[in-house]
């Protein structure tokens, strides 16, 4: 299959690495030119959980270089969906599946305005804990699982065919047919470490570990259940906090996005994760304090560090 993976940062360089090394054509498709420059001199090499591997892949900024694609993932940051959509339109023909997979709320639906509701396809992954160590070199702490969708109703023949190939790649896939779980299990356990690692600057494990900051934690996850519950998301528990510290201690060392753009200066994604509850909430009739105020603390963070 030939697969572009549009935003190779940390995450979409474990897709890229991992689908190249199953033997697909992949185009690794990236703003940033360092990074690029290197996958064509040396490889893309992911270490990790799924071990340590340099992987030969095609890599450009300039996605009409790739020319159409069988899939399209879309692996930006919420915010960058716009733009990169926009750039993956000479990727996409008649037959191209494009999986839009961000953290949070809104993602798929924005890359749906631009590349059709009829191209774009939901993709939620979790338990990874991934990080770049260099240009052309990232690693990931955890390997757990890809969650898959349609925009709207079941799961096509079209999708399943594509879950295939990321099974084949060695990924843990789960299909779903109901869209609003697929995206709000994911949701709940980024709440609880989203913000709570990047207030406290530590690791998932440390979150868990710390007496307030896991309190903390236990409540974000609990007011983004209690908004889903509302909402009437079906959702395979019925206890957040027990849900979360099981997600969660699969990778104790992981250090969540939101976290690592604080750490790089980058605006991180926390309004369409914690941020994203108390606007839910409104809609439902609950509060949502304790998210509220983290995000409130993440956004001062990072007006005092000055992130771009």
């Amino acid at each position: 299959m030939k697969i572009a993976v549009v935003g190779a940062g940390a995450m979409g360089s474990v897709y890229a690495g991992l689908l190249g090394a199953a033997g697909h054509e992949v185009w690794a498709i990236d703003t940033w030119r360092e990074h690029v420059e290197a996958m064509r001199a040396k490889g893309l090499r992911v270490e990790g959980a799924s071990g340590d591997r340099t992987v030969p892949v095609h890599a450009t900024t300039d996605a009409a270089e790739a020319g159409v694609c069988d899939l399209v993932i879309l692996a930006t940051k919420a915010m960058q969906v716009a733009a990169a959509a926009t750039a993956a339109k000479p990727l996409v023909g008649p037959a191209t599946l494009v999986l839009s997979i961000q953290n949070g709320l809104g993602g798929p639906d924005t890359a749906a305005g631009i590349l059709g509701r009829e191209n774009v396809a939901v993709g939620v992954v979790g338990g990874f804990g991934a990080s770049m160590r260099a240009a052309g070199h990232a690693h990931h702490n955890g390997w757990e699982l890809v969650r898959l969708g349609e925009l709207a109703g079941p799961v096509t023949p079209h999708l399943e065919k594509v879950a295939e190939v990321w099974r084949g790649a060695g990924f843990r896939v789960k299909c779903f047919d109901d869209i609003g779980q697929l995206v709000w299990e994911k949701l709940i356990c980024n709440c609880a470490y989203s913000g709570p690692c990047a207030i406290g600057e530590c690791t998932t494990g440390e979150v868990m570990s710390d007496p307030d900051l896991s309190r903390v934690s236990a409540a974000c996850a609990s007011e983004a259940f209690a908004v889903a519950k509302a909402k009437g998301i079906r959702l395979d528990f019925d206890d957040p906090v027990a849900y979360v510290r099981d997600f969660g201690s699969k990778i104790p060392k992981a250090r969540p996005s939101v976290l690592l753009d604080l750490m790089a200066k980058r605006k991180s994604e926390i309004d369409v994760i914690n941020g994203a509850i108390p606007r839910v909430a409104k809609d439902v009739r609950l509060p949502a304090p304790v998210n509220d105020a983290i995000t409130a603390l993440v956004r001062s963070k990072e007006r005092r560090l000055g992130c771009r």
